[in-house]
């Protein structure tokens, strides 16, 4: 039995940071959406809900374009949802940078910004950390 909670591949992109980018992935098995942004000044993660419009309930900071070294490479974007479709987590490069926590209705990411202003409910700190990582991707 693994120690993690298994996971199913949401999307994988190729795309260069600062370039127009918006990337969506539908949960597997629940009607949880999640989005990528990159426009052209900063690169954001959302929790969606979508009816008629689309309702942001979390957004996550992921960078800002100027200060990313090597943006003139392309990066390989995943997102990754558990089995579940309850959490959705953001890899760029194979690095984990944001998780959304669907059932917690919390969104984590390594920065911790911005506070939540959307629907879901604040936590103590939204910094993703890699023991925080650990924590929520292990298996119940």
């Amino acid at each position: 039995m693994s120690k993690y909670k298994p996971l199913v591949k949401g999307i994988e992109e190729t795309f260069q940071i600062g370039q127009d980018a918006y990337f969506t992935s539908i949960a597997p098995i629940t009607s949880y959406v999640v989005s990528f942004e990159d426009d052209f000044e900063t690169g954001y993660f959302y929790a969606v809900t979508v009816n008629e419009d689309i309702s942001i309930l979390d957004a996550l900071h992921i960078y800002n374009v100027i200060d990313v070294i090597h943006r003139d490479k392309p990066c390989n974007l995943k997102v990754m949802w558990t089995e579940d479709g309850t959490i959705a987590s953001l890899l760029i490069n194979d690095y984990c940078q944001a998780i959304l926590d669907f059932n917690k209705q919390a969104g984590y990411c390594r920065n911790g910004f911005p506070e939540n202003k959307g629907l879901w409910s604040q936590t103590t700190s939204r910094q993703l950390t890699d023991e925080l990582l650990v924590s929520i991707m292990a298996a119940e």
